[in-house]
């Protein structure tokens, strides 16, 4: 299995595709499928994402005020209309085990707060003679989804609640936690965060800590690393080319804070069926190449890889995307990933990143974000790749590349498609 503090997770998440509405009959055939399909390179956290407690949702769009599944001391439940394995209070533990014998890893969203309804029934916190009310504050609360109340990080009984809900997922065998509504919250919400941050990291079970929405805000870039494994650098990010466009100008200023344990976060990967719950043959809107380029960008930044996409309904293509051992290599092995240079060429624009290789060489990859396609000439030299004698492989095609020597450094012709990239690993000859 993945480490956490060496490599970025990858895994799948249900929100590109089924919203707030996703089931337990989706969430184990995209297990499944993953097991079956996945698995062999690297791909391994199952990801249910959120309301998943809200016995109506059914869509993208949030229910306001719905009535919640929770247990007597204000901690969520599945909802069991959508979850029947949590029948009888059993929670997620049946889901999470069938992941588990996959020999995949399970992981749940969660809000930061106590459910408001908790608030208002003046529930009890777990272990204490403290009660919801104690806790709540009221005028906390998310901008665009209404389900809880913030919590005061300097109550001790908000650390009692939130130790009871971590100990509770531990007891499920929750293996990766993605907290909202909390990480472009700074400062405001920084206490808050380090609070829970503490509890998770004290209950008995290693998880994943992936903390969203972003923006999240450059000054508190150590403080992220202190508290967590993941943030988001993005708001939601979809198939849309202008978001993907923004992610370079992103990628650049966190590339210096990706590695060992701590990875800003370019969010999902919205390929294949998406946004299943409005029309079920929907699919991305990215073009082949501007999937290559998010794969490309997300991988040499080492970016968690974190599909967005019904994965029972992937082509051969989406398939080619995500078992690109290559590429995949790269996303493992990149070290000092970093944007060398952004200007126009040729009619067109293009950016160039770099990346020194875990395993000896480097890895270089050019984008095209221009409209028309484009031949340059690219000196490694640029890429600080000195040596004329190295050997070239292109990694999404597999192809060795005819390279040429100018005032002693390596030269490539490179033809790129329009909004597509090319992906380069040198070796020094032997």
């Amino acid at each position: 299995m993945t480490d956490i503090k060496k490599h970025a997770p990858l895994g799948w998440n249900s929100w590109d595709c089924y919203g707030a509405g996703v089931t337990e009959e989706t969430v184990r055939e995209n297990a499944k499928f993953m097991a079956d399909n996945l698995k062999k390179y690297g791909w391994e956290y199952i990801v249910v994402d959120i309301q998943w407690a809200g016995p109506e949702a059914k869509t993208h769009d949030y229910i306001p005020f719905q009535d919640l599944a929770m247990d007597e001391y204000g901690r969520l439940l599945p909802a069991v209309n959508r979850f029947p394995s949590a029948k009888d209070g059993a929670g997620f533990k049946i889901l999470a085990d069938y992941v588990h014998s996959l020999g995949l890893k399970f992981g749940i969203h969660i809000m930061r707060g106590i459910p408001r309804t908790a608030v208002h029934a003046n529930l009890p916190v777990y272990g204490t003679d403290y009660t919801a009310r104690d806790i709540a504050e009221p005028n906390n609360i998310c901008a665009w989804n209404p389900d809880m109340y913030g919590l005061n990080p300097k109550h001790e009984g908000a650390k009692a609640y939130y130790d009871s809900i971590f100990a509770l997922y531990a007891s499920w065998g929750v293996d990766f936690i993605k907290l909202d509504d909390i990480c472009r919250e700074m400062p405001k919400l920084a206490d808050e965060l380090e609070l829970i941050s503490n509890c998770l990291h004290s209950c008995g079970r290693d998880m994943v800590f992936s903390i969203s929405p972003g923006p999240a805000v450059l000054e508190y870039s150590e403080f992220y690393k202190k508290t967590a494994d993941m943030w988001r650098i993005t708001d939601d990010f979809w198939d849309k080319w202008e978001l993907l466009y923004a992610m370079f100008e992103r990628a650049e200023k966190w590339s210096i804070h990706t590695g060992a344990g701590n990875w800003p976060d370019a969010d999902m990967l919205p390929i294949g069926p998406i946004l299943q719950d409005y029309d079920k043959a929907n699919r991305t809107k990215f073009t082949k190449d501007e999937q290559i380029t998010m794969l490309s960008l997300w991988s040499i930044f080492r970016s968690p890889l974190i599909i967005g996409g019904d994965m029972t309904g992937f082509d051969d293509f989406t398939m080619s995307l995500i078992t690109n051992a290559d590429i995949l290599r790269m996303h493992r092995n990149a070290r000092n990933a970093h944007q060398v240079w952004r200007r126009p060429e040729n009619g067109t624009e293009h950016i160039l990143w770099t990346a020194s290789n875990a395993e000896g060489g480097s890895f270089v990859a050019l984008f095209n974000t221009g409209d028309e396609e484009c031949e340059i000439r690219l000196d490694l030299s640029e890429a600080e790749i000195l040596s004329s004698h190295v050997n070239v492989t292109e990694l999404w095609s597999g192809n060795k590349v005819d390279t040429e020597t100018a005032d002693g450094s390596t030269v490539i012709p490179v033809k790129t498609k329009p909004h597509g990239a090319v992906v380069f690993e040198t070796k020094q000859e032997i």
